[in-house]
């Protein structure tokens, strides 16, 4: 069975920092790129930031490049997403997600992606 399990989200001041999680399991973990999304109350879902498995490529989103980054355990088939300078603007639900690779379009594009995770909310307060 694919598992996707994110964990570390909480509420935090504006400035502080968290470290989302993304466990996966069911599934070739270096045959995936693993995304970040959120969505925030009446608005889209979007992409956050992205890592391939296989190869380490990273991407951002402008909004949260110098700020957030992304990494890989791939001996704990694990996605990190580490977030400082937390923004009101932050505040959403993340999700993590998996796409297998090679991917046919773009890393924000949430169709692309084959596998989701329940969600974790992150509020940055003010």
């Amino acid at each position: 069975e694919v598992q996707l399990v994110e964990s570390g989200g909480g509420l935090v001041q504006a400035g502080g920092s968290l470290r989302l999680s993304c466990a996966a399991s069911g599934f070739t973990f270096d045959d995936y790129a693993i995304g970040w999304f959120r969505q925030a109350p009446g608005k889209e879902r979007e992409g956050v930031s992205c890592i391939s498995s296989s190869d380490g490529s990273t991407y951002y989103a402008d909004s949260v490049k110098g700020r957030f980054t992304i990494s890989s355990d791939n001996a704990k088939n694990t996605v990190y997403l580490q977030m400082n300078s937390l923004k009101p603007e932050d505040t959403a639900v993340y999700y993590c997600a998996a796409d297998r690779i090679p991917s046919t379009g773009s890393w924000s594009d949430d169709d692309e992606y084959d596998y989701w995770g329940q969600g974790t909310q992150v509020t940055v307060s003010s």
